[in-house]
């Protein structure tokens, strides 16, 4: 499985070369992680809920088409009062959780979880440096940085908080369910 296999929703971005930025920015992320594409369907989307929870790509695209849906409704509601530009929504939604590859690892059992990489750096870090390093603009690098608690401490993009919010309407029900 490649990346445009498990990311169909790399097609909605028009800009070409944003595309394939984000695009070579997954392949990066997997050539440096012990995950393949395949694991990305069956390992939960975060380590942070006991019990079953969704996989990680459920989640993934769930941020994505909820943020596109809420940046098209943005933009037909408020038009030029608050814009939001799709292709750095859709790509920041796409890549803000990539870092996470870098952050998971298996354990001498095969069971996942946070290797020695993710216990200093989180996926908002790692997924920052590895999209800078494959051309991603600065605009989509706000978003990676932002989306999670991190972001709290800094004046957030309008499309920042969009994927801010899908991202953790669609954790926090799980988190709060299975204290």
């Amino acid at each position: 499985m490649d990346v445009k296999e498990l990311w169909p929703e790399l097609e909605w971005i028009k800009d070409k070369e944003l595309r394939d930025n984000t695009e070579k920015t997954w392949e990066l992320a997997f050539s440096r992680s012990v995950l393949k594409a395949e694991d990305l369907l069956k390992i939960p989307f975060t380590l942070l809920c006991e019990g079953e929870v969704v996989t990680f790509m459920e989640h993934k695209r769930c941020v994505v088409h909820i943020s596109r849906k809420s940046g098209e409704e943005i933009n037909r509601f408020f038009k030029e009062k608050l814009p939001v530009d799709m292709d750095i929504l859709i790509s920041g939604a796409i890549l803000c959780d990539v870092g996470k590859l870098l952050e998971y690892d298996y354990d001498s059992e095969g069971n996942l979880t946070q290797g020695d990489y993710g216990k200093y750096l989180r996926h908002p870090f790692s997924g920052v440096s590895i999209a800078e390093e494959c051309g991603v603009p600065k605009e989509v690098l706000h978003i990676i940085a932002a989306h999670a608690g991190e972001g709290d401490k800094v004046k957030r993009s309008t499309e920042a908080y969009v994927v801010h919010h899908a991202d953790f309407m669609t954790f926090l029900p799980f988190k709060e369910r299975l204290k």
